[in-house]
């Protein structure tokens, strides 16, 4: 089998890991993942430890899905422990990196009083030192922007935290990623390279084309061990599915979540991409799905449900070009995208509010993209206007409807959209829960709560359809995939207000003669 032609199996899962816990933006970019890892993972296995049970049963209560527990049987808490004692050891200059920042951070609350910076510069702790520039807004509300490329060159960005681990699709869903660490398992196969690592690229254009176990194993170099795992993951049979291209036309299909795929016989775009693996349960659009080559990824903001590194990573070698928002660059809350993915070897290009990109047979404009980031100064974010085959397609993803003249303006400079594909998860959840380890200064949870990452609501999302003036409306499934609960961990029932809301804006839009529907694992159009 060594030197026979394989390729690897539509079943087999990928999960990226930091320190055993899933890579996701926060982990990864250096100044949130410090952050994170001082104030929210390690101090998490520190509770697990102290009461393994308390976690364990708060993971399977389906009222607190979602909710920042442990979900690790008691009998292997000692392996919790050995995983303590490694962050404590191999990530102490992260771990200081992030106190130093609330040590900095509570330097300017007590003396930046409108007056001059420059005595502050020595108080600062040393592991800042050069990596900031303190700086006033025109309201005198002091701040530190991060020097964020020296940052992936320095001591705080460590590549050996990452790693790899591939497993195969059982159909029983996965543990929530942002807080159980995955723990090494005979049924998976642990690859302790960086993301960037050549030899992944080389696992995964095997999707695409064959190669040999043996070309696999020196490229990752893996042990015996480890190839006889690997060998189990391969095929001789591709699993692609003869559709995957068009002859003519245009056509999007709908993957789930807020991954479109938008394709003509000369290009193709995939947007937030978040695809299932599986190709066996017959109900949705799969990695075997996609085309051999994809021209462009659209990224439309840096959350976990839109930057996802399990897909990401299986792109590689397959992409041209992933597009990305600009970011406040070295803004605490804003980690630069691109530098973040072109650090896992992708080609990345950033864009700002109506920069255009063009790919065969088509062009994409970015347009500007409001709210759902709880109120905070995040600027990389950013909805696409795409023009291909005669249609103009608006993506919207999460961007909320609380300004629709912007949608106006938006009309103005590119006209009329075909089709309207629009978020409208409008009751999400508070700022703590997602960025709680950014949060150096005690905040109630009344204020907490009043801040959301919420998409728009049907108030919001009829007047972004009055405004864009599109003949077509389309509504993303709100994490409702079953494939989709370790990242979403969304419950919803017909009575949920969200649901609600839907259906109410689709009401909206029959009583206009809109076309409209609310998006649920599969679809496709065709023209």
């Amino acid at each position: 089998m060594a030197d026979e032609q394989l390729f690897l199996r539509s079943k087999v899962i990928v999960e990226p890991l930091v320190d055993r816990f899933v890579a996701q933006p926060h982990t990864v970019a250096p100044v949130p993942a410090s952050m994170n890892l001082a104030f929210l993972h390690l101090r998490l296995l520190e509770s697990y430890l102290q009461n393994p049970q308390v976690h364990v049963a708060a993971s399977h209560n389906p009222e607190l899905r979602g909710g920042y527990f442990i979900n690790i049987p008691e009998d292997r808490a000692d392996e919790v422990r050995d995983l303590v004692a490694a962050i404590k050891r191999d990530r102490a200059d992260m771990l200081r990196f992030a106190e130093a920042i609330a040590e900095g951070q509570e330097l300017l609350r007590t003396n930046a009083t409108g007056f001059d910076l420059t005595p502050l510069y020595p108080q600062l702790p040393e592991e800042l030192s050069g990596l900031v520039e303190l700086a006033y807004d025109t309201d005198n509300q002091a701040q530190m922007r991060f020097m964020e490329p020296l940052l992936y060159k320095s001591k705080v960005y460590a590549e050996d935290r990452q790693s790899v681990q591939l497993s195969f699709e059982t159909g029983i869903e996965r543990p929530f990623i942002l807080s159980t660490p995955r723990l090494p398992s005979p049924d998976v196969l642990d690859i302790d390279v960086p993301f960037r690592h050549e030899g992944l690229a080389e696992l995964f254009r095997t999707r695409i084309r064959p190669t040999s176990l043996g070309h696999l194993r020196d490229a990752l170099g893996l042990d015996d061990l480890q190839a006889k795992q690997l060998s189990t993951m391969l095929s001789p049979e591709p699993s692609l599915n003869p559709d995957r291209h068009i002859e003519g036309g245009g056509r999007i299909r709908y993957f789930g979540h807020a991954c479109l795929v938008l394709q003509t016989p000369q290009g193709s775009i995939v947007t937030d991409p978040f695809i299932s693996a599986d190709s066996t349960a017959g109900d949705r659009y799969t990695l075997d799905d996609l085309p051999d080559f994809i021209d462009l990824v659209l990224i439309t903001h840096g959350h976990q449900d839109h930057i996802v590194f399990e897909t990401l990573m299986q792109l590689r070698g397959r992409v041209g070009t992933i597009v990305v928002p600009r970011s406040s660059r070295g803004n605490l809350p804003d980690p630069s995208l691109a530098l973040m993915l072109g650090n896992q070897g992708f080609s990345v290009v950033e864009v700002d509010d109506f920069d255009e990109v063009e790919f065969p047979g088509g062009k994409v404009t970015a347009t500007p993209f409001l709210g759902e980031h709880c109120d905070l100064d995040i600027r990389a974010k950013s909805t696409y206007w795409v023009e291909l085959a005669g249609k103009k397609v608006f993506v919207g993803a999460d961007s909320s409807g609380i300004a629709p003249a912007l949608y106006r303006h938006i009309k103005n400079h590119l006209g009329t959209a075909d089709y309207a594909f629009l978020g409208m998860e409008c009751d999400g959840a508070s700022l703590i829960w997602l960025y709680q380890s950014l949060i150096t200064r005690p905040m109630t949870r009344k204020m907490s709560s009043s801040r959301k990452l919420s998409g728009s609501n049907a108030e919001q999302a009829s007047a972004i359809m009055t405004e864009l003036g599109a003949t077509e409306a389309y509504v993303y499934a709100m994490g409702e995939e079953d494939w989709l609960g370790h990242v979403m961990a969304t419950t919803y029932t017909e009575d949920t207000y969200q649901i609600k809301q839907i259906e109410e804006f689709l009401t909206w839009c029959a009583d206009r003669n809109i076309k409209a529907g609310h998006l649920f694992k599969q679809q496709e159009w065709r023209w």
